[in-house]
């Protein structure tokens, strides 16, 4: 089966992820149908051996030295480390071994070259976040100053655009350790301490010596994982590894003619009553086809997502101001897109906005090219009128967004009240206020248009 998928002419190709359950498997060599705990059991004993050459990896280089090295992107001769994690290992010269007395094969190795490689790779981003904040240590650490926050944010890397959460809790991991040991810590790596590895089979650094993956001729919707698990925790040559064959049925987000690739399995054991139950989880990485990407003829969209410091976040649209960007290396140009409207009325306010008609003049074009962008300047701010989120936050309560027609409806879900009574009104910039109906606490509250204050609570 081919790895390669085909494209046509104005399209591109998309990876993407979908989860699945292997319920049930068969051994080739002795025929023996393996239920979902035997699956799992035999899948952990595989994930224990990985794992445990993953720790010694991870302690042995956790360090700032091997971090920074393996960040870099280089060797020690200057040559490019390669992209996969295993691979970069194995330049560096950093290897291990299986425990004394069990055999596995290269592959076993790999993945746990891989995992360790990828937390390894993690760590560098982490280290130099953490640097940042203990060389700009605040006076307070629980409120940082205007210039302190430029200060760290300066220091850190990529630090402008960085969420001021993931420094505030970094802040915090250090201010405990400062609270416990009497000074700040040296690195991440005294910080943290090593990481523990997970019960996982990075199947994608395998080949087809250990692990393939094949859809079905017959059915699309259905595809078999063969790789090779032990039949005992410590396997002792080469017989006690068989080949299984797992059927997996695809979820409808698989496309029929996307390629597969190796997933990786997730052993998750859950111990009752001296009865061991598992399950094994796939993540199942796919290829397929999507149209190009386009440079013009796009339909704008207001993405809303759920927030950081906030319930909800939402980029405002770009504003066509000026002229489309042109294509590097030409010059721009000062006639307007192709996609603005072609009619020099303002809906928006006609009375006051009425631009004189086109001529064949060069002061008439001018005038109705200006019209034209003001017309789509007017637009956009409606636009941004009429999705304006002003996000609410409370305990216990999830506050939903429903947009009909061309207003806002927010309502309130709770525990005990599934729907609550909740007014709103239009401010004078056209933005939802919220009222919601009393609390249960007079002390309760609201963060409105960016700002903390009480709520002024008045029978609905």
């Amino acid at each position: 089966m081919s790895r390669k998928l085909p494209l046509a002419e104005g399209q591109a190709s998309r990876t993407a992820c979908a989860r699945v359950l292997l319920r049930d498997a068969v051994d080739e060599r002795t025929g023996e149908l393996l239920t979902a705990a035997r699956l799992a059991q035999r899948a952990g004993w595989c994930a224990d051996l990985v794992s445990g050459m993953t720790t010694a990896l991870l302690h042995e280089h956790w360090n700032g030295a091997d971090v920074e090295m393996l960040a870099s992107g280089v060797d020690a001769c200057g040559r490019k480390l390669p992209s996969n994690a295993w691979m970069a290992l194995r330049r560096l010269g950093w290897t291990v071994n299986a425990p004394e007395g069990v055999r596995v094969n290269d592959r076993i190795v790999r993945m746990a070259q891989e995992q360790a490689g990828r937390v390894l790779r993690a760590a560098s981003w982490r280290a130099d976040l953490t640097a940042a904040v203990v060389a700009t240590w605040p006076g307070d650490p629980r409120r940082r100053t205007p210039q302190e926050w430029d200060a760290v944010r300066q220091a850190a890397p990529g630090g402008r655009p960085l969420p001021s959460n993931v420094i505030t809790a970094r802040t915090r991991q250090i201010a405990t350790f400062l609270k416990a040991r009497g000074r700040l810590p040296a690195d991440v790596f005294e910080l943290e301490g090593v990481p523990r590895a997970a019960r996982m089979l990075l199947l994608s650094a395998c080949d087809r010596q250990q692990a393939g993956i094949e859809r079905s001729e017959s059915d699309p919707r259905r595809a078999v994982l063969r790789l090779q698990l032990p039949v005992r925790p410590d396997p002792r040559t080469y017989r006690d590894w068989t080949w299984v064959a797992c059927p997996i049925t695809l979820p409808p987000t698989v496309p029929a003619g996307a390629v597969l690739h190796l997933p990786t399995l997730r052993i998750t054991e859950h111990i009752t009553d001296r009865i061991t139950d598992g399950k094994v989880r796939a993540d199942l990485a796919y290829t397929h086809a999507v149209p190009a990407t386009r440079r013009s003829g796009h339909t704008v969209a207001l993405g809303v997502d759920w927030g950081l410091n906030t319930l909800l976040s939402a980029p405002p649209p770009a504003c066509p101001t000026t002229a489309a960007s042109p294509p590097s290396g030409t010059a721009p140009s000062s006639e307007p897109p192709e996609s603005w409207p072609s009619n020099t009325a303002c809906a928006a306010c006609p009375n006051t906005c009425t631009p004189k008609p086109a001529t064949t003049s060069d002061s008439s074009t001018a005038s109705a090219q200006s019209a034209t962008r003001h017309q789509s300047v007017i637009r956009h701010q409606s636009v941004i009128r009429r999705w304006r989120v002003n996000t609410c936050r409370r305990a216990n309560t999830l506050w939903r967004v429903n947009t009909s027609g061309c207003g806002t409806r927010f309502s309130t879900c709770r525990h005990a009240d599934p729907i609550s009574t909740t007014r709103w009104r239009a401010l004078p910039r056209g933005g939802p206020s919220i009222r919601p109906s009393p609390p249960a606490r007079a002390s309760s509250t609201w963060k409105t248009c960016d700002r903390w204050k009480p709520a002024a609570w008045a029978p609905p």
